[in-house]
């Protein structure tokens, strides 16, 4: 069976958590993009993204609108990879995030570090999170009127 028919688009249920894919490459030029186009020639869409690299190695962070698609394509290319979920949430202006950092600060959580998303077709910003406690976060943000946003909620 070909790759392509293996592969069917997975709506994730309501309240599954936002997925991050964590891909460790060597440092080398092209793989980067080796990766973008891999996920974009199936149609997989790379929401979020950001790098980490040493003068060796890279890690590279992706939220991707169709996790389960991803998986699969990164398994089959030999991409060496971890998921982890991810706490997302949207803010509107610098107010929003000082707010956001607020409730965090407020529940005592340390966050691990953070990015933003490609801008939402809804015109929102989002953020993403690895906090030390996803649940308490959550509940913060819920607290203080921010959504907690599913992988549902930010698929194409």
């Amino acid at each position: 069976m070909a790759l392509a028919e293996q592969i069917q688009t997975k709506v994730a249920p309501p309240g599954e958590a936002v997925v991050q894919f964590s891909v460790f490459t060597p440092n080398q030029l092209g793989r980067l993009h080796a990766l973008v186009n891999l996920l974009g020639s199936k149609t997989v869409h790379v929401l979020a993204l950001t790098v980490l690299d040493t003068t060796d190695s890279a890690i590279i962070r992706i939220v991707v609108d169709d996790p389960d698609r991803a998986r699969t394509l990164l398994q089959s290319q030999g991409f060496p990879f971890a998921e982890s979920p991810l706490v997302v949430t949207e803010v509107n202006s610098t107010e929003d995030l000082n707010k956001l950092m607020a409730a965090l600060h407020e529940a005592e959580l340390n966050i691990n570090y953070l990015y933003t998303f490609i801008p939402h077709p809804h015109g929102k910003s989002m953020i993403g999170m690895s906090v030390e406690d996803n649940e308490m976060a959550a509940q913060a943000l819920k607290r203080h009127h921010f959504p907690v946003l599913k992988q549902a909620d930010i698929s194409r």
